[in-house]
């Protein structure tokens, strides 16, 4: 496969190379992203918001570090009752007060977007999955169903893989330079999914987002901290809860993953044999949260 380059073909993507006729070559693992709100909170951050759907019960969608909304908002496809995406302090269109910040920041956004949406169940991504176990040990009882996807770190900090992909984003994002971004960002797909229409398409969404609004540099030193002190304090939550794991991503550590599904009573973990699920497995991680989610509800 040829070395990565910006910008990309004028179609979108080759036609000559990278993966055969099975490869991934439609779609893209995030929706356009419609208009949001500003929402004010209790604790002065205005947060940029979406409310999808209808009904009960409803759900709040915690999204990774650098991600957003876009990113999240395949996750509630098949979810039933109203969900609601949120963008955490310093990405998007939310505020980002002076730093430092921490996971009890990070949980403080959440549970305010939770609360002002009346959710009952929460739907966490890597930096949102931590966020969510620190409001659970604020709060054990705050949600009735739970789901943790790719957890990157529990009561221990993430590793320095973590710290040098944020700091490279961070940087790149900072210097306005398309190119560079898509260099940081390309990271994210699969090597069969890179130079693909696919792979284009996702890489122009985040590139779009991520120049427009940019990214807080207050979110650096997250990377160093841990979401909470003691994972023997999520032993409280008795909601049924759902852990999501993948076998060689190195910034989600399957053992993280594990370490969460002990500590919560009521857990089921999945894992997947290989990282990149985003794109290889995205039919079987939607149908599996909204099943999970799901349930109980008529």
């Amino acid at each position: 496969m040829r070395a990565f380059r910006w910008p990309p073909p004028p179609d979108g993507g080759p036609r000559t190379w990278g993966p055969g006729p099975g490869g991934p070559r439609n779609g893209r693992p995030a929706l356009p992203e419609p208009d949001t709100e500003l929402v004010a909170t209790p604790h002065g951050v205005r947060l940029e918001r979406l409310v999808t759907g209808a009904g009960d019960p409803v759900t709040v969608f915690a999204h990774g570090l650098g991600n957003g909304i876009a990113v999240t908002r395949p996750f509630g496809s098949g979810v039933t009752g109203r969900k609601v995406f949120f963008q955490f302090r310093g990405h998007g269109r939310s505020e980002a007060p002076d730093g430092p910040w921490n996971y009890l920041d990070l949980a403080r956004d959440l549970r305010a977007v939770a609360d002002l949406s009346g959710a009952t169940r929460a739907f966490g991504a890597s930096l949102g999955a931590g966020a969510l176990c620190r409001l659970l040990v604020e709060s054990p009882e705050r949600f009735d169903r739970l789901v943790f996807f790719l957890p990157a770190a529990l009561d221990q900090p993430r590793g320095p893989a973590a710290r040098t992909r944020l700091l490279e984003l961070l940087s790149a994002v900072e210097s306005g330079d398309a190119s560079a971004v898509a260099e940081v960002v390309s990271v994210e797909l699969p090597p069969a999914v890179r130079n693909t229409p696919a792979g284009w398409a996702y890489l122009r969404q985040r590139l779009d987002h991520l120049l427009r609004d940019g990214l807080a540099a207050g979110l650096a030193d997250l990377p160093e901290q841990a979401p909470v002190p003691d994972a023997g304090a999520l032993a409280a939550v008795t909601a049924p809860a759902l852990v999501i794991a993948a076998e060689g991503d190195d910034l989600h550590p399957v053992e993280v993953a594990e370490q969460l599904a002990a500590a919560l009573p009521r857990a089921t973990l999945h894992r997947y044999a290989r990282p990149g699920v985003l794109w290889t497995e995205r039919a079987d991680i939607r149908g599996r949260i909204s099943e999970f989610l799901n349930v109980g509800v008529s």
